[in-house]
């Protein structure tokens, strides 16, 4: 058996293997309302059938402003809900355990999506909305935000509290906070975007604040038998900015708050200079993963054996297949014949087994 194809259990949750799909935005709400439609079910449900272990779907806002895009997805309300459970469900038919990563975009939201023809800030009178952060610090291009209020923050954490009621309402198996990339929850976290002196900035403790209450929040309106995950950045790869120690300290805070599992990426916050190639987030995945917490690698991960390599090696628990998933929406089955596991066959769908080979 290969490792990949063993299962992994977290709490109650138990996945068939471990390859997972991660959040990747499909900015495919077009009625601008966060409500997801057929795409997201033909998007979703190929990859279950296609044999992933987990899907986590994309980053999805906790309020309208929380939206990276006016296209993004979203779960403040019950149309949402419904709209995802629809998604679950046939994932679930398919054998597939169903994340949802929910976000707040912070300074990055309020945006044209990426092949929107245009870029930058979307006009309030085009459907954009004004946007905070930690400071009033502008993401390059991107309009300044307002500082965020303790009446925002406390805004923010009932947010995702609320979220998460409806995540479980809907089915989901698993929540994902999105704490990377320069989004909000990671905003808070870099001393480059927090200048804040009040109780959420300054020091370790006061930047690292905002995260920790909501993963307490969410902890508590999410089922007890359901996994929690953090996607965090576990650098910035700038000198002055978060580092991967303070990532190894802070993956040991999260993990007495409740988290299951860390999904280790980088960078994403200000603009810096990475060279990314095959696997160039593993060793910060491997750092976390010394401290206990069970860790997933992802970045230009695109074949099997090398996929195989990363969890003998012990870097990780489970692995993050993006990219290649998005032209190859199978491959987990095709790593399963070219890895020669015996059960490749049984990842198929009845209708499907008439393709396989070995």
């Amino acid at each position: 058996m290969a490792r990949l194809f063993e299962p992994l259990t977290l709490r109650d949750v138990t996945l068939r293997n471990r390859v997972v799909l991660p959040p990747m935005c499909q900015y495919e709400c077009l009625a601008a309302d966060g409500v997801v439609t057929d795409w997201h079910l033909v998007h979703y449900g190929a990859r279950a059938a296609g044999g992933f272990g987990l899907l986590i779907a994309e980053a999805t806002g906790v309020s309208p402003e929380g939206r990276i895009t006016p296209h993004c997805a979203g779960l403040w309300n019950d149309e949402q809900r419904d709209a995802w459970a629809r998604v679950v469900a046939f994932c679930h038919a398919q054998g597939a355990a169903m994340g949802v990563q929910l976000g707040h975009s912070g300074r990055k939201g309020s945006v044209y999506s990426e092949f929107a023809g245009m870029t930058g800030s979307v006009p309030e009178a085009e459907g954009g909305w004004e946007t905070i952060g930690p400071s009033a610090i502008a993401y390059p291009d991107y309009r300044a935000p307002r500082e965020a209020s303790l009446d925002d923050i406390k805004r923010v954490i009932a947010d995702f509290a609320s979220a998460a009621k409806r995540a479980d309402e809907a089915g989901f198996d698993v929540i994902e906070l999105h704490s990377a990339h320069g989004y909000l929850l990671f905003e808070f976290l870099s001393p480059l975007t927090n200048h804040r002196t009040d109780e959420y900035g300054g020091d370790f403790d006061g930047r690292t604040r905002l995260l920790c209450e909501v993963v307490a929040a969410v902890r508590a309106a999410w089922p007890d038998g359901k996994p929690l995950i953090v996607r965090l950045s576990a650098t910035e790869w700038l000198p002055d900015g978060w580092s991967l120690d303070e990532s190894v300290k802070l993956a040991g805070i999260l993990g007495g708050l409740g988290v299951d599992l860390i999904d280790v990426s980088s960078g994403g916050n200000v603009p810096a200079n990475i060279d990314p190639e095959p696997g160039y987030q593993v060793p910060l995945a491997r750092a976390i993963r010394q401290t206990g917490i069970p860790v997933t690698a992802v970045g230009l991960i695109a074949e099997p054996e090398y996929a195989e390599a990363i969890l003998v090696e012990g870097s990780a628990d489970a692995v993050e297949i993006g990219r290649a998933a998005l032209c190859e929406p199978s491959w987990p089955q095709r790593a399963a014949r070219d890895l020669h596991v015996k059960k490749a066959k049984s990842l198929y769908p009845p209708s499907y087994r008439r393709g396989t080979y070995h």
